[in-house]
């Protein structure tokens, strides 16, 4: 039999614990928690604790793969752009440098990377280089205002105006080949050694230049960059040439 004081002790308890809110049982048998803790396996002194699990890295070549087939549309296509993070060049770039140029025009030019003209004015070709590049398309009758459309293999400035590296490229030929197929020229013009590269997988300029070749279900002529006959301009006669080969591709072709 249970003493008095005993009694009045254990009811004295209840109503403290009723006073700080516990007034429902949750089990029909009390727990004892001091037993759980000693039944819980405990780690072994020294041990590391477990690393967090790591975030599933994104192969950045399949995402712009999804976002360049996900635009159905020119402008689209330059808001995908925009919202592509993971080239690190776009951190350290004034302007994305999209296009210039009619889009829809026969000939379509893809250059290598902006420089410090393009990437302040946000447009291909500009400064020097698009100056030459205008007079030499004055030459055949073309103009960016009303025949050429105009891109680069990089929207992009590099630093210091380094060349494209081949992850960079390897990560932005999707856009390039989508942003060909949404423009649909009847030519592509490549002026460098990178454009060659991204679009026809070879390097070699000198070598390619003035040749036809295919890719993407379109003519391709290699050409020497604007920005390259500045630096030679004794090459300017071997360009002259390539512009007479393009005026007569396209007259075949009306």
């Amino acid at each position: 039999m249970e003493s008095a004081l005993d009694y009045w002790s254990a009811r004295a308890l209840l109503e403290w614990q009723a006073e700080l809110g516990a007034t429902e049982a949750l089990c029909d048998e009390p727990i004892d928690r001091y037993a759980l803790e000693q039944a819980a396996p405990k780690p072994k002194p020294g041990a590391a604790p477990a690393p967090p699990p790591k975030p599933k890295e994104v192969d950045p070549v399949d995402a712009a793969l999804k976002a360049a087939k996900g635009a159905a549309s020119l402008p689209a296509l330059r808001d995908a752009l925009e919202g592509f993070s993971h080239c690190d060049l776009k951190r350290g770039a004034r302007n994305l440098v999209f296009s210039d140029g009619q889009a829809g025009a026969r000939v379509m030019i893809i250059g290598e990377a902006p420089g410090r003209d393009e990437d302040l004015q946000g447009k291909p070709f500009a400064g020097r280089d698009g100056q030459l590049l205008d007079k030499m398309l004055e030459a055949i009758g073309l103009s960016r205002a009303e025949s050429v459309y105009l891109t680069n293999v990089l929207p992009w400035r590099p630093p210091q105006n380094r060349d494209p590296l081949p992850v960079e490229i390897a990560m932005l030929a999707p856009f390039l080949e989508r942003h060909v197929a949404l423009a649909e020229p009847e030519i592509l013009v490549l002026m460098g050694n990178i454009s060659c590269q991204a679009v026809l997988g070879k390097r070699g300029i000198t070598r390619l230049r003035g040749q036809w070749d295919q890719a993407w279900g379109k003519p391709v002529m290699p050409m020497f960059h604007p920005g390259y006959l500045l630096r030679q301009p004794q090459q300017k006669r071997l360009a002259w040439g390539d512009l007479l080969e393009l005026k007569a591709r396209l007259g075949a072709l009306s």
